[in-house]
């Protein structure tokens, strides 16, 4: 079977505020561009901001018969809290990767490649706005999953943020493709 044609499973995971489900919508936004059947969810607590948030995406080339993600392929968590309850439910051999501003601890015996960056510290930091720290995700994502490519990604990006925030989603974009090239943390 054609890797475009199996089911690849996505798991974001952090807190209100941290874009989990607007980078959730830009997967599945380019993965409809890229001519693949999409289902994306998202589920949130009660709070605007600091509250559980959790985005899944499935993409597949075939009709997705079952609408949730059970085994995911590649989870983003932003937080300990997604970290400790969503990074040992990926595939074995699946990626993981930890933003490690909030995430202190990798959860053990978790059967996957597991990349750990700064992204909060690295978006205050060289772009003076933490909130892009969901697009560095999304640049790292990019460069590390089978199915879309940076440019459907970029796109879709392009598509969802307001345009006077676009040239600093494109630089953090691409920020966080040159991290996906580096040595993990």
């Amino acid at each position: 079977m054609n890797r475009h044609d199996e089911r690849y499973e996505v798991l974001l995971s952090g807190s209100g505020g941290q874009g989990i489900i607007l980078a959730g919508v830009i997967i599945a936004e380019a993965g409809i561009s890229h001519n693949l059947k999409v289902v994306q969810t998202a589920s949130y607590g009660p709070e605007s901001r600091g509250g559980a948030s959790r985005s899944e995406v499935i993409l597949s080339g075939e009709d997705i018969d079952y609408p949730a993600v059970t085994q995911p392929d590649f989870v983003i968590a932003l937080t300990q809290e997604a970290a400790d309850k969503f990074a040992p439910r990926v595939r074995p051999g699946g990626s993981v990767l930890l933003d490690s501003t909030w995430v202190e601890k990798p959860p053990p015996d978790v059967q996957a490649t597991i990349a750990s960056f700064p992204l909060t510290e690295e978006a205050s930091n060289h772009f003076r706005k933490p909130l892009v720290a969901n697009i560095i995700a999304l640049g790292f994502f990019a460069e590390r999953n089978p199915l879309l490519g940076p440019d459907e990604i970029l796109q879709a990006i392009i598509r969802r943020v307001p345009s006077h925030y676009r040239e600093l989603n494109e630089h953090a974009f691409a920020f966080g493709r040159e991290l996906a090239g580096r040595k993990t943390a």
